[in-house]
């Protein structure tokens, strides 16, 4: 059962899942909008294109012919995805998750209008006039997103009214896209965050992986660890809010369902619909099978029995500190003579200010304490240095 799949952003989440689909035969075709971006450097092929040009991207599925299309980043012409489906290429999860996710508008609206989940209270704006009327209605402080980014990439915190046109002007240059909007959300007063795996199945039922739980600077995460600490309650909630919203969305593969933990219960914060950068940590083998396997197995409607947690991980980040190319990397003898720890470096041809590079990896039994579990994953990565 070889199938051909395109993979359409080439990052560490694209090159990890072009690995695990080698393991298993399959064929793999890696588009960015850059040469040598890391899932080119293990695919079968690749090709350069620029994924908001409709008619560049039509011409790539016209040459490959592909089983599966398979997004991995946000800012592409997704809606040419409707059409792909209608030749009979298999748009991952879904031509429709892939449309709904890619911009926080239509996910949020789905979720908070449709499906009636708790979400912090949020507007849109389309200029920092709206912004400002936004944050009027939602209070301070609050949160500005652009509909569309990655990564973290253009959000911050308004505290006070002199925030407020630097936050549009960092949301606009950090937006992916044609989209100039943003998202405003009311702050909510969380104690913790949590990634919800959430595995859909063709013909099989939904499965979750046990809880991650992660730290964010910037929007973009620090650290992860699974299993998080989360009361029964809180995960039945959250698992019947994921259940909703990828039902919703329909097709098949893993989705990255995030949600705030409060004192009043679970609120839905975001979606991906494919693997997460926070479970990343299942790379330490926390699981019977990574996000990435999983996701593969879904696709490929291989059943999935069942997830086990193996034992507890974590994971931390390995980022550049300033602008260059050609990184070269030192401490990497320091990480590996470290026990129960493992790492991978992405292979990223150029690096900028917080760019994530790579990632330590640290594990241990189920009865060790999970802190100590990331202190090591936070030691470990602060050991390599980008230059």
């Amino acid at each position: 059962m070889t199938k051909k799949i395109l993979l359409l952003g080439s990052g560490e989440l694209g090159k990890e899942f072009v690995i695990a689909a080698q393991r298993i035969g399959q064929t793999v075709i890696a588009v960015d909008s850059y040469e040598n971006a890391p899932a080119m450097q293990v695919a079968h092929g690749y090709e350069v294109i620029n994924m908001l040009d409709g008619d560049a991207l039509d011409a790539v599925v016209a040459t490959h012919q592909p089983d599966f299309i398979v997004p991995e980043i946000e800012a592409i012409r997704t809606e040419r995805f409707y059409d792909y489906e209608k030749q009979g290429i298999t748009v991952v999860p879904s031509a429709k998750a892939a449309n709904f996710t890619m911009n926080r508008k239509a996910i949020r609206d789905l979720a908070a209008k449709d499906l009636g989940l708790r979400t912090a209270d949020y507007r849109y704006a389309t200029s920092a006039e709206e912004l400002q009327k936004a944050v009027e209605a939602v209070g301070m402080p609050c949160v500005v997103k652009p509909l569309m980014s990655s990564s973290g990439k253009g959000q911050s915190t308004i505290k006070t009214e002199s925030d407020i046109e630097k936050a549009w002007n960092y949301a606009v240059e950090g937006s992916r896209g044609d989209v100039v909007e943003v998202i405003v959300e009311a702050f909510v007063n969380f104690h913790s965050e949590i990634t919800l795996l959430t595995v859909t199945q063709n013909n099989n039922p939904t499965l979750f992986c046990s809880p991650i739980g992660h730290r964010q600077e910037r929007g973009d995460y620090q650290e992860s660890w699974q299993p998080a600490r989360v009361s029964d309650k809180d995960i039945a909630e959250a698992q019947d809010m994921a259940k909703k919203v990828t039902e919703a969305l329909g097709g098949a593969g893993i989705f990255g369902v995030e949600f705030f933990l409060t004192d009043e219960g679970v609120y839905f914060s975001e979606l991906s619909p494919r693997p997460h950068d926070t479970g990343m940590v299942t790379l330490a083998g926390t699981q019977n099978f990574n996000e990435f396997e999983l996701h593969l197995r879904a696709i490929l409607s291989l059943p999935i029995a069942e997830i086990t947690l193996e034992k507890a991980g974590a994971s931390a980040v390995i980022a550049a500190t300033e602008n260059g190319t050609n990184p070269q990397y030192t401490g990497l003898d320091k990480i590996a003579a470290l026990p129960k720890t493992d790492f991978r470096i992405f292979g990223k041809p150029t690096t900028r200010p917080y760019r994530r590079m790579g990632v330590s990896l640290t594990y241990d039994s189920l009865d060790t304490s999970i802190e100590e579990i990331v202190e090591r994953a936070k030691k470990a990565a602060a050991l390599v240095s980008v230059s």
